[in-house]
């Protein structure tokens, strides 16, 4: 079973941190999920929800801010007083997952339409870090329209659906590779119905062993969770000071991935 740090290791970090990336790449993780949205002049931002203020020092909705306005913000929780981070750039937190990567999730979090192009911003920017890359690459919405406008765009994408509600004619439109659903949601007959048209299914969010048997016995591929230190065996310690080894400044000296 394919273990997904959701947001990272955010049971542990600020979701969707660098500090929540490099938690999960510490505890062993090789599959990440993550929510990208789109700022006014064009960065691909990640963040849960539209709106800054549910967990930093900003009171806006992310598609009025500029990167300058979110220089200014910094991320607000009860972790490690260290971590002092404003909401990362989407390829400020590719060189901290890459290595012996194996599946990334983007969810591209646009209802309504509300990031008019991010699909081939996205993908765009994508296209820069290469063939191979974009084979671990996933990309996921609540927004089938954003998924139709992607697939449109881009062909070759591996498109999955996330759904609160299970059709699989949808995901025959799209030629998805997965289906995403809440773990209350999830039933063995979903499950079989995907295998039976070559789908793999990913479940959210499971904190705990017990759930993560029960969809393992119904054939469940894959789990998002917050705590991927249950379910994987921790790897040697990454070295001291994480934020600061991966503060955008240091990655851009590093990573063999283009900064953009």
């Amino acid at each position: 079973m394919r273990i997904f740090a959701h947001r990272g290791a955010s049971a542990f970090a600020p979701g969707n941190s660098l500090a929540a990336f490099a938690k999960a790449r510490e505890m062993g993780c090789t599959c990440y999920e993550l929510d990208v949205h789109l700022t006014k002049d064009g960065q691909l931002v990640l963040h849960h929800d539209y709106n800054l203020s549910s967990d930093t020092t900003c009171m806006r909705d992310i598609k009025d801010v500029t990167l300058k306005d979110l220089n200014q913000c910094r991320l607000v929780h009860s972790f490690d007083p260290s971590i002092n981070e404003r909401p990362p750039l989407l390829h400020e937190v590719l060189p901290i997952v890459v290595e012996e990567l194996e599946l990334l999730n983007i969810e591209i979090k646009n209802d309504d339409n509300v990031y008019p192009g991010i699909e081939e911003v996205l993908w765009k920017q994508l296209n820069l870090f290469g063939p191979e890359a974009l084979t671990k690459i996933f990309f996921s919405s609540f927004d089938y329209l954003t998924l139709q406008r992607l697939r449109k765009i881009a062909p070759a994408a591996q498109i999955s659906i996330l759904t609160r509600l299970f059709e699989p004619q949808k995901a025959r439109n799209l030629d998805a590779c997965s289906v995403h659903m809440n773990k209350t949601r999830i039933t063995k007959e979903i499950v079989d119905i995907c295998h039976s048209e070559g789908r793999e299914v990913f479940v959210y969010t499971v904190n705990d062993q017990y759930t993560m048997r029960s969809l393992e016995r119904i054939g469940v591929d894959g789990i998002f969770t917050d705590c991927p230190n249950l379910f994987l065996q921790q790897k040697e310690r990454l070295p001291k000071d994480l934020i600061e080894k991966y503060t955008p400044l240091k990655l851009s000296k590093k990573t063999r991935f283009p900064q953009v």
